[in-house]
Protein backbone atom coordinates (compact mmCIF):
# COMPACT_ATOMS: atom_id res chain seq x y z
CA UNK A 1 0.00 0.00 0.00
CA UNK A 2 1.40 3.37 -0.95
CA UNK A 3 0.79 6.63 0.85
CA UNK A 4 0.24 9.77 -1.13
CA UNK A 5 0.12 13.38 -0.01
CA UNK A 6 -3.42 14.63 -0.45
CA UNK A 7 -3.96 17.54 -2.78
CA UNK A 8 -5.80 20.46 -1.26
CA UNK A 9 -8.59 21.47 -3.57
CA UNK A 10 -10.55 23.74 -1.19
CA UNK A 11 -10.23 27.43 -2.09
CA UNK A 12 -10.85 28.34 1.57
CA UNK A 13 -8.15 25.92 2.72
CA UNK A 14 -5.69 27.35 0.21
CA UNK A 15 -6.50 30.85 1.43
CA UNK A 16 -5.95 29.81 5.03
CA UNK A 17 -2.55 28.33 4.21
CA UNK A 18 -1.60 31.41 2.18
CA UNK A 19 -2.62 33.64 5.05
CA UNK A 20 -0.65 31.53 7.51
CA UNK A 21 2.45 31.65 5.30
CA UNK A 22 2.06 35.40 4.83
CA UNK A 23 1.65 35.91 8.57
CA UNK A 24 4.80 33.91 9.26
CA UNK A 25 6.72 35.87 6.63
CA UNK A 26 5.52 39.19 8.00
CA UNK A 27 6.33 38.18 11.56
CA UNK A 28 9.78 37.05 10.48
CA UNK A 29 10.39 40.31 8.61
CA UNK A 30 9.22 42.40 11.55
CA UNK A 31 11.41 40.44 13.95
CA UNK A 32 14.42 40.85 11.68
CA UNK A 33 13.71 44.57 11.28
CA UNK A 34 13.33 44.99 15.01
CA UNK A 35 16.58 43.18 15.64
CA UNK A 36 18.29 45.38 13.07
CA UNK A 37 16.78 48.56 14.53
CA UNK A 38 17.70 47.70 18.10
CA UNK A 39 21.27 48.99 17.79
CA UNK A 40 20.51 52.22 15.92
CA UNK A 41 17.53 53.24 18.03
CA UNK A 42 18.46 55.57 20.88
CA UNK A 43 18.43 53.83 24.23
CA UNK A 44 18.36 55.40 27.68
CA UNK A 45 19.85 54.27 30.96
CA UNK A 46 21.44 55.16 34.29
CA UNK A 47 24.92 54.32 35.51
CA UNK A 48 25.68 54.69 39.21
CA UNK A 49 29.02 56.46 39.59
CA UNK A 50 30.25 56.91 43.16
CA UNK A 51 26.67 56.75 44.35
CA UNK A 52 25.38 59.29 41.79
CA UNK A 53 22.80 58.08 39.28
CA UNK A 54 24.13 59.29 35.93
CA UNK A 55 21.73 59.40 33.00
CA UNK A 56 22.94 58.61 29.49
CA UNK A 57 21.71 58.20 25.93
CA UNK A 58 23.31 55.63 23.66
CA UNK A 59 22.82 54.19 20.20
CA UNK A 60 24.67 52.00 17.76
CA UNK A 61 26.48 48.70 17.98
CA UNK A 62 28.96 48.64 20.90
CA UNK A 63 31.32 46.70 18.61
CA UNK A 64 31.68 49.80 16.41
CA UNK A 65 34.14 52.66 17.04
CA UNK A 66 33.05 54.76 20.00
CA UNK A 67 32.07 58.43 20.20
CA UNK A 68 31.54 60.01 23.63
CA UNK A 69 29.52 63.23 23.53
CA UNK A 70 30.10 65.83 26.25
CA UNK A 71 27.44 68.52 26.51
CA UNK A 72 27.64 72.19 27.41
CA UNK A 73 25.87 74.77 29.55
CA UNK A 74 22.97 74.99 30.15
CA UNK A 75 22.00 71.84 28.28
CA UNK A 76 22.39 68.08 28.65
CA UNK A 77 22.66 65.06 26.37
CA UNK A 78 19.39 66.34 24.87
CA UNK A 79 21.45 68.67 22.69
CA UNK A 80 22.87 65.59 20.92
CA UNK A 81 19.51 63.86 20.33
CA UNK A 82 19.71 64.16 16.53
CA UNK A 83 23.46 63.68 16.19
CA UNK A 84 23.21 60.43 18.14
CA UNK A 85 20.63 59.16 15.67
CA UNK A 86 22.59 60.34 12.62
CA UNK A 87 25.82 58.61 13.68
CA UNK A 88 24.40 55.38 15.09
CA UNK A 89 24.59 53.42 11.82
CA UNK A 90 28.37 53.66 11.83
CA UNK A 91 29.37 54.32 15.44
CA UNK A 92 28.53 53.42 18.98
CA UNK A 93 27.56 56.74 20.53
CA UNK A 94 27.06 57.51 24.22
CA UNK A 95 26.21 60.87 25.81
CA UNK A 96 26.03 61.21 29.62
CA UNK A 97 24.50 64.03 31.66
CA UNK A 98 26.82 65.58 34.23
CA UNK A 99 25.77 65.58 37.91
CA UNK A 100 23.36 68.48 38.38
CA UNK A 101 22.40 68.50 34.67
CA UNK A 102 19.68 66.90 32.61
CA UNK A 103 18.27 63.71 34.12
CA UNK A 104 21.25 62.85 36.31
CA UNK A 105 21.13 63.13 40.09
CA UNK A 106 21.63 66.52 41.69
CA UNK A 107 23.84 65.79 44.70
CA UNK A 108 24.16 68.51 47.30
CA UNK A 109 27.30 70.66 47.12
CA UNK A 110 28.02 69.25 50.57
CA UNK A 111 28.55 65.80 49.02
CA UNK A 112 29.77 66.72 45.51
CA UNK A 113 31.99 69.75 44.92
CA UNK A 114 30.90 71.33 41.63
CA UNK A 115 34.14 72.11 39.86
CA UNK A 116 35.30 71.18 36.38
CA UNK A 117 37.89 68.86 37.91
CA UNK A 118 35.07 67.02 39.68
CA UNK A 119 32.90 66.82 36.55
CA UNK A 120 35.82 65.45 34.55
CA UNK A 121 36.67 62.87 37.22
CA UNK A 122 33.03 61.79 37.33
CA UNK A 123 32.70 61.38 33.56
CA UNK A 124 36.09 59.66 33.36
CA UNK A 125 34.87 57.10 35.90
CA UNK A 126 31.60 56.76 33.97
CA UNK A 127 33.56 56.00 30.79
CA UNK A 128 35.72 53.42 32.58
CA UNK A 129 32.70 51.73 34.14
CA UNK A 130 31.22 51.44 30.64
CA UNK A 131 34.46 49.69 29.57
CA UNK A 132 35.23 52.21 26.84
CA UNK A 133 38.95 52.15 26.10
CA UNK A 134 39.15 54.02 22.78
CA UNK A 135 36.88 56.86 21.75
CA UNK A 136 36.46 60.11 19.89
CA UNK A 137 35.25 63.03 22.00
CA UNK A 138 32.55 65.44 20.91
CA UNK A 139 33.07 68.56 23.02
CA UNK A 140 30.72 71.55 23.16
CA UNK A 141 31.09 74.48 25.58
CA UNK A 142 31.54 72.90 29.08
CA UNK A 143 32.30 69.67 27.24
CA UNK A 144 35.69 71.08 26.26
CA UNK A 145 37.08 71.55 29.80
CA UNK A 146 35.63 68.18 30.78
CA UNK A 147 36.94 66.45 27.67
CA UNK A 148 40.40 68.03 27.68
CA UNK A 149 40.98 66.97 31.27
CA UNK A 150 40.10 63.40 30.29
CA UNK A 151 42.28 63.57 27.15
CA UNK A 152 45.28 64.86 29.10
CA UNK A 153 44.84 62.02 31.59
CA UNK A 154 44.37 59.32 28.93
CA UNK A 155 45.85 60.51 25.62
CA UNK A 156 46.19 56.95 24.34
CA UNK A 157 42.42 56.48 24.51
CA UNK A 158 41.40 59.47 22.36
CA UNK A 159 41.04 58.69 18.66
CA UNK A 160 39.90 62.20 17.65
CA UNK A 161 38.49 65.47 18.97
CA UNK A 162 35.24 66.75 17.45
CA UNK A 163 34.95 70.32 18.70
CA UNK A 164 31.87 72.55 18.63
CA UNK A 165 32.40 75.92 20.31
CA UNK A 166 34.71 74.16 22.75
CA UNK A 167 37.30 76.75 23.69
CA UNK A 168 40.95 76.15 24.61
CA UNK A 169 42.52 79.51 23.73
CA UNK A 170 42.47 83.01 25.23
CA UNK A 171 41.56 84.42 21.82
CA UNK A 172 38.26 82.55 21.93
CA UNK A 173 36.95 84.26 25.07
CA UNK A 174 34.21 86.75 24.23
CA UNK A 175 33.55 89.91 26.29
CA UNK A 176 30.61 88.07 27.92
CA UNK A 177 32.86 85.30 29.22
CA UNK A 178 35.65 87.70 30.15
CA UNK A 179 33.21 89.79 32.19
CA UNK A 180 31.94 86.68 33.97
CA UNK A 181 35.51 85.74 34.87
CA UNK A 182 36.05 89.22 36.32
CA UNK A 183 32.79 89.39 38.27
CA UNK A 184 31.57 85.97 39.36
CA UNK A 185 35.03 84.45 39.40
CA UNK A 186 36.78 87.23 41.33
CA UNK A 187 34.13 89.30 43.09
CA UNK A 188 31.38 86.85 43.94
CA UNK A 189 28.65 88.43 46.05
CA UNK A 190 24.87 88.09 46.48
CA UNK A 191 24.40 91.04 44.12
CA UNK A 192 26.66 89.54 41.44
CA UNK A 193 24.96 86.16 41.80
CA UNK A 194 21.48 87.68 41.42
CA UNK A 195 22.56 89.56 38.31
CA UNK A 196 24.13 86.43 36.83
CA UNK A 197 20.92 84.46 37.39
CA UNK A 198 18.94 87.23 35.66
CA UNK A 199 21.41 87.36 32.77
CA UNK A 200 21.76 83.63 32.16
CA UNK A 201 19.08 81.52 33.85
CA UNK A 202 15.71 83.07 32.94
CA UNK A 203 13.57 81.69 30.13
CA UNK A 204 14.32 84.72 28.00
CA UNK A 205 18.06 84.51 28.65
CA UNK A 206 18.15 80.80 27.80
CA UNK A 207 16.14 81.41 24.64
CA UNK A 208 18.63 84.09 23.62
CA UNK A 209 21.54 81.66 24.10
CA UNK A 210 19.94 79.24 21.64
CA UNK A 211 18.74 81.76 19.06
CA UNK A 212 21.35 84.52 19.03
CA UNK A 213 23.35 84.48 15.83
CA UNK A 214 21.17 81.88 14.10
CA UNK A 215 19.97 82.26 10.53
CA UNK A 216 16.40 81.37 11.44
CA UNK A 217 15.58 81.93 15.13
CA UNK A 218 11.99 80.76 14.57
CA UNK A 219 13.33 77.39 13.47
CA UNK A 220 15.06 76.62 16.78
CA UNK A 221 13.10 74.12 18.89
CA UNK A 222 11.69 75.89 22.00
CA UNK A 223 11.95 72.59 23.93
CA UNK A 224 15.67 73.38 24.25
CA UNK A 225 15.41 76.40 26.50
CA UNK A 226 12.16 75.35 28.17
CA UNK A 227 13.71 72.03 29.28
CA UNK A 228 16.89 73.78 30.40
CA UNK A 229 14.86 76.31 32.39
CA UNK A 230 12.91 73.54 34.10
CA UNK A 231 16.19 71.86 35.06
CA UNK A 232 17.80 75.08 36.32
CA UNK A 233 14.68 75.88 38.36
CA UNK A 234 15.11 72.78 40.55
CA UNK A 235 16.06 73.41 44.16
CA UNK A 236 19.74 74.20 44.52
CA UNK A 237 20.62 74.00 40.82
CA UNK A 238 21.13 77.75 40.35
CA UNK A 239 23.73 77.68 43.13
CA UNK A 240 25.41 74.69 41.48
CA UNK A 241 25.59 76.52 38.16
CA UNK A 242 26.98 79.61 39.87
CA UNK A 243 29.67 77.43 41.48
CA UNK A 244 30.69 76.13 38.06
CA UNK A 245 30.72 79.59 36.50
CA UNK A 246 32.87 80.80 39.37
CA UNK A 247 35.25 77.89 38.70
CA UNK A 248 35.53 78.66 34.98
CA UNK A 249 38.80 80.51 35.56
CA UNK A 250 40.35 77.11 36.35
CA UNK A 251 39.78 76.19 32.71
CA UNK A 252 41.59 79.27 31.43
CA UNK A 253 44.50 78.38 33.69
CA UNK A 254 44.58 74.94 32.04
CA UNK A 255 44.72 76.26 28.45
CA UNK A 256 48.54 75.91 28.23
CA UNK A 257 48.28 72.30 29.45
CA UNK A 258 45.64 71.45 26.85
CA UNK A 259 47.62 73.13 24.09
CA UNK A 260 50.71 71.15 25.09
CA UNK A 261 48.63 67.97 24.91
CA UNK A 262 47.57 68.87 21.37
CA UNK A 263 51.13 69.59 20.26
CA UNK A 264 52.54 66.41 21.79
CA UNK A 265 49.87 63.88 20.90
CA UNK A 266 48.47 65.41 17.68
CA UNK A 267 44.93 63.97 17.77
CA UNK A 268 42.91 64.55 14.58
CA UNK A 269 40.69 67.58 15.22
CA UNK A 270 37.45 68.46 13.46
CA UNK A 271 36.13 71.92 14.38
CA UNK A 272 32.53 72.90 13.54
CA UNK A 273 31.95 76.27 15.20
CA UNK A 274 29.22 78.88 15.05
CA UNK A 275 30.93 82.00 13.76
CA UNK A 276 28.21 84.14 15.41
CA UNK A 277 28.73 82.55 18.84
CA UNK A 278 28.31 85.19 21.55
CA UNK A 279 30.39 83.24 24.09
CA UNK A 280 33.34 81.76 22.19
CA UNK A 281 34.73 83.65 19.23
CA UNK A 282 35.87 82.21 15.86
CA UNK A 283 39.45 83.10 16.79
CA UNK A 284 39.27 80.31 19.35
CA UNK A 285 38.36 77.87 16.59
CA UNK A 286 41.12 79.05 14.29
CA UNK A 287 43.72 78.84 17.07
CA UNK A 288 43.60 75.03 17.07
CA UNK A 289 45.57 75.10 13.81
CA UNK A 290 48.59 76.44 15.71
CA UNK A 291 48.97 73.23 17.68
CA UNK A 292 47.68 70.37 15.50
CA UNK A 293 48.53 69.50 11.93
CA UNK A 294 45.61 67.16 11.16
CA UNK A 295 42.78 69.65 11.46
CA UNK A 296 39.62 70.46 9.53
CA UNK A 297 37.82 73.70 10.37
CA UNK A 298 34.30 74.84 9.48
CA UNK A 299 32.99 78.21 10.64
CA UNK A 300 29.23 78.00 10.27
CA UNK A 301 26.75 80.84 9.88
CA UNK A 302 24.97 80.14 13.14
CA UNK A 303 25.19 80.68 16.90
CA UNK A 304 26.37 78.93 20.04
CA UNK A 305 24.53 75.65 19.38
CA UNK A 306 25.53 74.80 15.79
CA UNK A 307 23.75 71.44 15.84
CA UNK A 308 20.38 73.19 15.95
CA UNK A 309 20.76 74.60 12.44
CA UNK A 310 23.59 72.58 10.91
CA UNK A 311 23.20 69.18 12.52
CA UNK A 312 22.95 67.23 9.26
CA UNK A 313 26.05 68.93 7.88
CA UNK A 314 28.02 68.29 11.08
CA UNK A 315 26.99 64.62 11.18
CA UNK A 316 28.13 64.14 7.58
CA UNK A 317 31.43 65.88 8.30
CA UNK A 318 32.06 63.69 11.34
CA UNK A 319 31.41 60.51 9.34
CA UNK A 320 33.71 61.67 6.52
CA UNK A 321 36.42 62.97 8.86
CA UNK A 322 36.61 59.83 10.98
CA UNK A 323 36.18 57.53 7.99
CA UNK A 324 39.08 59.14 6.12
CA UNK A 325 41.27 58.39 9.14
CA UNK A 326 40.16 54.77 9.41
CA UNK A 327 37.99 55.38 12.47
CA UNK A 328 34.92 53.53 11.20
Amino acid sequence: MTTTTPTITSRAARARIGADVSAVAIAFALTAAAASADTTQTRFGYETVNGISTFYREAGDPANPVIVMLHGFPSSSHQYRNLIRDLSDTYYVIAPDYPGFGSSDVPSPDSFIYTFDALADHIDTFIEQRNLTKYALVMHDYGAPVGFRIAVEHPERVSALLVQSGNAYIEGLSPIVAESLQTLGLKRSPEVEAQTVANLFTVGALQWQYTHGTRNPEGILPDNWLMDFERVERDGVATIQLDLLADYASNVAQYPVWQAYLREHQPPVLVTWGQNDAFFLPAGAEAYARDVTDIELHLLDTGHFPLEEDGAFIAAEIIDFLGERGIE
